[in-house]
């Protein structure tokens, strides 16, 4: 079983019921999470990007070291300027203390970017994974919360963990106040360690040091849909009433302006019916254009190639099946309608798998070119991608 595998089956079971959303879970020796990254390919990021801050930013006390303390600006022959990290400096600076962080290193590592979309499909949301490296027991941050959930692999090392319960039930990220400080001692101290993973909802405060020496570990940040999201998205949809684009009734009387909030009210609650929530998670899904990727050198179709994989790049695509021998899938903000046997194509990919166009071909029956049809109409839109590799 592979490290995302295991992952993601750990939370399944009881964890969206139980857990998710409300308190934090810890599900020891999950996997070794080093085969999703290790001290090597952080030094080859490092060394092969330009990491400006704040993608790559290093953090002491919960202060922010100055990029000068550990880089050198260069000039470009085109004149722009970019500041390359000077090893040595880079070197004192951690051994002193700092924290090292990286944000969205899906973004530059295969393994870490296929286990954000096995993490997108699973919650149907966005992800971002960013990296923490420490080498000494000093807290980068000191006490502090997220305004979004998290679920933490711990790849090297230990980390110990002390966790305040939220003193604001979910707190947003543009919220209306913020939240006071945790006055109590911790509700659990934690110490995570290779293969350990750490769920925490939003609003959890938190302090996390490196006690036991070095530690690398990966977090990876939920976006849930919130009700705030859920009335956004309805506010747009009944724009297609008449009563929601008529004017506010400013200067009618008292008993025209209480007719019109009833109208409103009416279409409101019509509106927020038993199925809203899955209409609009399969909406929001379906709208999402996920991680766009060029399938080069392909720029005038698909070759039949049965050797080329195929992949959606549009976590949230949905598929239904229509009675009369239809399948409707949709994707990144678009709809396509093939026959029956296009099922057996586009099941595999909104499940995310990477199937050969020879392997949909064997599996729907389909002759290879008419796959490959499919797949040249699906990166033409911008939510498919076709590589060599897997």
């Amino acid at each position: 079983m592979t490290a995302i595998t295991a992952a993601v089956r750990s939370l399944g079971g009881d964890f969206p019921a139980e857990a998710f959303g409300r308190t934090y879970r810890l599900w020891p020796q999950v996997s070794d999470f080093s085969d999703l990254f290790t001290w090597d390919d952080l030094n080859e990021i490092i060394a092969r990007h330009r990491l400006e801050p704040p993608r790559l930013r290093l953090f002491n006390n919960g202060t922010q070291v100055p990029q000068h303390a550990y880089t050198h600006p260069v000039v470009s022959k085109r004149h722009t300027v970019w500041h390359r990290i000077e090893p040595g400096n880079l070197h004192r600076q951690l051994n002193d203390g700092v924290s090292l962080v990286l944000d969205a290193v899906d973004a530059l590592h295969p393994s870490v970017e296929h286990f954000a979309q096995a993490l997108e499909r699973h919650f149907r949301t966005d992800v971002q994974v960013n990296l923490y490296a420490s080498w000494t027991s000093k807290e980068g941050f000191g006490v502090h919360f997220d305004d979004h959930d998290v679920v933490v692999a711990q790849v090297e090392g230990a980390k110990r963990w002390k966790i305040y319960e939220p003193t604001r039930i979910d707190p947003l990220r543009i919220d209306v106040e913020a939240p006071e400080p945790p006055g109590g001692a911790p509700v659990a101290e934690i110490v995570l360690r290779v293969g350990d993973m750490l769920y925490l909802p939003r609003g959890w405060w938190h302090a996390v040091a490196a006690t036991e020496g070095r530690s690398l570990h990966l977090t990876c940040g939920l976006k849930p849909a919130t009700g705030a999201d859920l009335l956004s998205w309805l506010a747009d949809q009944l724009r297609a009433s008449a009563t929601v684009r008529a004017n506010l009734p400013y200067f009618a009387s008292p008993d025209e302006q209480s007719t019109y909030v009833q109208a409103l009210r009416k279409e409101f609650t019509q509106a927020l019916h038993s199925g809203v929530i899955e209409e609009f998670a399969s909406a929001r899904g379906t709208m999402d254009p996920g991680r766009p990727m060029p399938s080069l050198p392909y720029v005038d179709g698909i070759p039949a190639d049965e050797s080329l994989h195929v992949r959606l790049t549009a976590s949230g695509a949905w598929y239904e099946v229509h009675g009369e021998g239809q399948v409707v899938l949709s994707a990144g903000g678009q709809e396509w309608t093939f026959t029956a046997p296009v099922l057996d194509v586009i099941k595999p990919l909104t499940e995310g798998g990477t199937p050969t166009l020879g392997e949909l071909s064997v599996s729907s029956s389909l002759p290879l070119d008419q796959v490959a049809a499919v797949a040249t109409e699906l990166v033409a839109a911008g939510v498919a991608a076709v590589s060599h590799r897997r």
